[in-house]
């Protein structure tokens, strides 16, 4: 198996709303609130026509992506022996994902995300996690793991007290570890302990702008890209173990992937976002002619590829902050190329498989 997931098993209700119902339950539009009160969620539920069930969560969403790649796939999330937890199977098992976990009766129900879409195509989300949050060590299916080339944790779970032993179970029985930061504010609340996950026991990280940021404590992008150029782990893992080949391959579908979801959530690219900077000109022919010195220096050969990749790297970097500069933070090219730079692979979120 290439990747085996580890998160929250949660069943997307999707119901039409108006804004009355928004501004009238005390809603914060397009956001996500969590409900604790099992009450208090199904009274909402009561008034409300659902229009469809869908299997969810942030993790089992990436799975599936991954499964729709041809992908050989697996999941771990907790449900209960009820209805929306059968259906949470027949889900996965549609999708292609093999299910490594056994149903049986839980305290809680199935954990439940109640989207509520406004005429204006806006989502507002109300999530019951209830069983899904109560995942321990005891669920985590060993052989699983352990014949899964790399595991993807879900950052959300570490906001609870047992699925932390399942964390630690399958960290320590992985070949390779993912893990996605999940959100900002769950940052924010364990910001050592992902920290420490990050320097010390993940091999792969998935995060927002918002979500590394909050993690290194900065505003500035560049001491993000320094921090993960210290780590330098995604890279090693993928060239120098799988080839030239494998990395080409992967582009190709993070490609894919990029155009497809770019095209559902309406970004494109027209003649007038492009804009090449005044500068690069001059930007690059003082690259050739600081190569062209290089060349002529008494070195190793070795020494002057390296020197010259360096003098690339800068002319890249220069050039790529001329485009941002003369974009502006809405230009469709330039939220296209920085979500790549943030994420390298994001399949993180809120979204379910439609």
């Amino acid at each position: 198996m290439e990747i085996l997931g580890i998160g929250n098993a949660i069943v997307d209700v999707i119901c039409k709303v108006d804004e009355n119902f928004i501004t009238e339950n005390g809603l914060t539009k397009s956001t996500m609130k969590l409900i604790f009160d099992e009450n208090e969620f199904k009274k909402l539920l009561s008034n409300l026509k659902i229009e469809k069930t869908v299997s969810g969560g942030s993790v089992a969403n990436s799975i599936v992506g991954l499964s729709q790649l041809e992908n050989k796939v697996g999941f771990i999330g907790k449900v209960n022996d009820d209805d929306l937890g059968n259906k949470y199977e027949e889900g996965l098992i549609n999708e292609n994902v093999k299910y490594f976990y056994s149903k049986k009766k839980e305290e809680l129900p199935t954990g439940t995300c109640l989207i509520l879409i406004t005429p204006d195509s806006e989502r507002t989300m109300c999530t019951f996690l209830g069983t899904a949050g109560k995942i321990n060590e005891n669920d985590i299916d060993v052989n699983a793991v352990k014949n899964s080339k790399i595991t993807f944790l879900e950052g959300y779970l570490w906001d609870e007290g047992d699925p932390i032993t399942a964390f630690d179970k399958a960290m320590k029985l992985s070949k390779k570890t993912a893990m996605t930061l999940s959100d900002k504010f769950c940052v924010d609340r364990h910001k050592k302990n992902f920290l420490n996950l990050v320097n010390n026991k993940l091999d792969i990280t998935f995060a927002n702008e918002q979500e590394i940021l909050s993690l290194i404590d900065t505003k500035n992008f560049d001491e993000v890209v320094s921090f993960a150029k210290q780590l330098g782990k995604l890279i090693d893992t993928w060239f120098f173990k799988y080839g030239n080949d494998v990395v080409a391959n992967l582009a190709d579908a993070l490609r894919g992937l990029g155009f497809k979801y770019a095209t559902l959530s309406g970004i494109s690219i027209a003649v007038d976002d492009m804009k090449v900077p005044v500068e690069k000109p001059a930007i690059l022919a003082k690259a050739e002619n600081t190569i062209k010195e290089i060349e002529k220096k008494d070195i190793d050969k070795e020494e002057k590829i390296l020197q010259s990749h360096e003098i690339w790297r800068k002319a890249t970097k220069d050039i790529t902050d001329q485009m941002e500069d003369e974009f502006g933070k809405l230009n469709n090219v330039f939220i296209m190329a920085r979500w790549v730079i943030i994420c390298s692979i994001c399949f993180t979120g809120y979204d379910a498989w439609y």
